[in-house]
């Protein structure tokens, strides 16, 4: 049985499933108008006010499916006509308010927003509220409470807000399409563009003419998704969408430990250059930082260099759990290297568009990476394998690491570096919690998720980095 987390997943994975079936037959421009009324038949909404809402939201949903946006490097979007269910947020008087006669809410406010009505029941102006809270701080009786929005709050970079008409809105100069917001919005209202058709495009194409091959570069926190199937199962039906083979981007990440940690010993200080969402919060937010990051590539865009140096005219699609990793193979830098990007949700999607059911396939194999480019699927996982690169170098070089669980502790890291205060010398940047296994492209998300790939690191047969490397045979 499939699992999501939740339905908003199934319906996302819905629409993307119906794009990829008639994308695989050159019937998707005829059956556009189609989908929604696929996806819900009949007269009656399941999920909205009324079936003609919902299914304009899905027209919209289908056109990000399709990668239709305003513009072509954003990738996280919001759907202006789903998002008007959330209340307006921002601080508001509860009836717990007692209309009490000391009135520290009124003389702690600075900008007037606060009034009294006959029965001393206070009341904020939302025109003059500037969101500083220290009303609610003030109150005896907590009647003052934060209704921030789902989106807004799981936001970490303070990237969101609303706009004129109350609906979601993302500044992008601040967005570093992590997806936190996709995940936890309960709505669907935001969601990532995808490029599902540029990946069937290239099967469809090598199929055809065999003028090139398509190489599925997989995620280490593949290992944890799919609990339905086998891993083996798993890789088998990748092959079965006519990828000519999948080669692990732990095998990229053990190429960037191996040279990072050479890059550590010789500049005395790094960042990881592993996270696309890290990398880009650091240019946002810190950019007299960035000359500190780490000059490697990521292991995804490590991993398809390589591949296509022995062989150039192969398309290299990458598979994982990241939104950021669609931003990151359009950068100047990744371009060549990466062809297209999609998650495992849209793996699944895929799947499904073929009607191949994993569960009654034989189990292929995925052995080209070490136990430590695997482990770079969680959090510290990196870490370690800078570790063992140091060691494998022969250095006595002594790292000092400040792994940084989600985007707030990079935050607190950054900010100390920038101070000079901060008690380390590498930087373990994940923006997402838990590492890769809690990206927003995910199926589900849980801590049973760890376990999955520390056991997954454990069965490779590389047991050090250096063996992974020098063992490396890519047909």
């Amino acid at each position: 049985m499939r699992k999501f987390d939740t339905k908003v997943q199934y319906l996302k994975y819905k629409v993307l499933r119906e794009v990829a079936t008639h994308a695989w037959t050159d019937t998707l421009m005829d059956k556009l108008l189609d989908i929604p009324k696929i996806i819900v038949p009949g007269d009656e909404p399941t999920m909205r006010c009324c079936v003609y809402k919902e299914r304009a939201i899905l027209s919209e949903r289908v056109k990000l499916a399709m990668g239709k946006s305003e513009e072509e490097n954003r990738i996280i979007e919001v759907i202006d006509i789903a998002c008007d269910e959330c209340p307006m947020g921002g601080y508001e008087v509860t009836e717990a308010c007692r209309g009490c006669l000391a009135h520290r809410c009124e003389d702690v406010c600075k900008f007037g927003a606060i009034s009294f009505d006959r029965h001393q029941k206070a009341h904020i102006d939302k025109s003059k509220c500037k969101e500083c809270g220290k009303c609610s701080k003030v109150c005896p009786y907590s009647a003052i409470i934060n209704h921030t929005r789902p989106c807004e709050k799981s936001c970490k970079v303070k990237a969101i807000s609303m706009s004129e008409t109350k609906a979601a809105k993302i500044d992008y100069s601040k967005c570093i399409s992590c997806g936190a917001c996709v995940y936890q919005c309960p709505w669907g209202a935001i969601t990532d563009k995808s490029f599902i058709l540029d990946c069937i495009r290239f099967l469809k194409d090598s199929d055809n003419n065999k003028n090139y091959k398509v190489y599925a570069i997989v995620a280490p926190s593949i290992s944890s998704q799919f609990v339905y199937a086998k891993l083996g199962q798993v890789i088998s039906g990748i092959k079965a969408l006519g990828f000519h083979t999948t080669v692990e981007a732990a095998l990229g990440a053990d190429m960037v430990a191996f040279k990072e940690s050479e890059e550590l010993i010789e500049k005395g200080f790094l960042m990881s250059s592993c996270c696309p969402a890290f990398v880009k919060y650091v240019e946002n937010g810190f950019p007299q930082l960035r000359e500190l990051m780490s000059t490697n590539l990521s292991p995804a865009a490590t991993i398809a260099k390589h591949i296509k140096s022995g062989d150039p005219t192969c398309k290299t699609v990458f598979i994982g759990p990241c939104t950021a990793k669609k931003a990151e193979y359009h950068r100047e830098e990744v371009r060549p290297y990466i062809d297209c990007v999609i998650t495992f949700e849209e793996l699944q999607a895929l799947f499904d568009s073929k009607k191949i059911d994993i569960t009654t396939l034989e189990e292929d194999y995925l052995d080209n990476a070490s136990y430590y480019g695997r482990i770079f699927a969680r959090s510290c996982g990196l870490t370690d394998a800078m570790a063992e690169g140091i060691k494998e170098h022969h250095s006595d070089f002594e790292m000092k690491p400040v792994p940084c669980n989600g985007i707030e502790e990079c935050r607190i890291a950054l900010l100390r570096k920038n101070k000079n205060i901060l008690d380390g010398n590498f930087i373990e940047g994940m923006a997402c919690i838990n590492g890769c296994i809690g990206g927003a492209g995910c199926l589900t998300h849980g801590e049973k998720n760890r376990a999955e790939v520390d056991k997954y690191g454990a069965e490779a047969m590389e047991k050090t980095i250096s063996d992974a490397i020098s063992l490396m045979n890519i047909n």
